[in-house]
């Protein structure tokens, strides 16, 4: 399949209302639907898309949109349908991360999420003390391989609001509807967030 094709095919996909969305959650989580599961994968491959859309111009593109996918089938069967986590938030960090392990390996591309330049700042710069001396000669590829391990043990909310605001450049407003909490306690997961990560890779960032 070309890049071409695959485009086309994403055009046909229809997005899902929460109802219906719910409905297929619980065919597949609680009864073990297969054509559910086949649905929600389905449907959110345009999420894949958004995260490889980045880097469409390599050779690789549609190798990096299959690694996607597979951290989308991951994210889907690890997703607990009942704890009120947006699926999009939960799996945006697994089918980044595929591709991002894909691009090391295939040495293609530098760790880009971390110097993106976002509202706020980048994620490199929220998790380093400002009072803290940064060498220029920083080993972003070891700093990045830490980071995605530190992020995979926040527990899912907080994970989820780092990967929104920092990966997906996704505001407080729509975080706090998808995780039906207030704006302000997005901003209170966002600070907890950092400061575990930043807990967990401080003895790391001291020499950094």
């Amino acid at each position: 399949m070309q890049l071409a094709d695959y485009l086309k095919e994403l055009r046909k996909v229809k997005t899902l209302d929460l109802e219906e969305e719910q409905a297929l959650w619980a065919a597949f989580k609680e009864r073990g639907d297969e054509g559910a599961r086949q649905r929600r994968i389905e449907s959110y491959q345009p999420l894949v898309f958004k995260q490889a859309a980045p880097f469409a111009q390599l050779d690789c593109a549609l190798d990096l949109i299959q690694e996607g996918t597979v951290g989308l089938i991951e994210a889907a069967e690890r997703y607990d349908h009942t704890r009120g986590v947006a699926f999009s938030l939960f799996a945006v960090h697994r089918i980044r991360g595929r591709m991002m392990d894909f691009l090391r390996r295939e040495g293609q591309v530098d760790v880009a999420c971390m110097e993106e330049n976002l509202e706020g700042g980048n994620l490199k710069e929220n998790l380093v003390d400002t009072g803290a001396s940064v060498p220029e000669q920083a080993e972003s590829h070891e700093l990045a391989h830490r980071l995605h391990q530190a992020m995979a043990r926040l527990p899912d909310k907080e994970r989820a609001v780092l990967e929104g605001m920092y990966l997906s450049s996704e505001d407080a407003a729509g975080m706090a509807d998808a995780l039906h909490v207030s704006a302000s306690h997005i901003y209170r997961l966002q600070k907890n967030g950092i400061r575990r990560v930043r807990g967990m890779l401080s003895r790391f960032m001291h020499y950094w």
